[in-house]
């Protein structure tokens, strides 16, 4: 595993951690450690992959939208990542 790709787990992992403290003993709470630390992980996956391609050329900026769409269609989507 490349050391980028460690750097994104630990991140996740952290994530993770912190959420279930933070909801430690919250019984309204469904998700796991692992639910938390998956969708924390593709999300920077899929934000690493949109920053690889997103250099400022009209070509790089059009695939960067494009793999945004194809993961999250949601309004501000994830090129308005904020680390909450």
């Amino acid at each position: 595993m490349n050391e980028r790709i460690k750097s994104l787990v630990y991140e996740a992992e952290k994530y993770a951690l912190n959420k279930a403290n933070d909801h430690d003993g919250d019984e309204d709470y469904e998700n796991t450690f692992e639910d938390d630390f998956q969708e924390k992980f593709a999300e920077l996956l899929v934000l690493e992959c949109i920053n690889s391609v997103m250099d400022g050329t009209k070509e790089g900026d059009h695939y960067a939208m494009r793999i945004e769409q194809h993961f999250n269609n949601t309004q501000g989507g994830i090129l308005h990542y904020s680390d909450k």
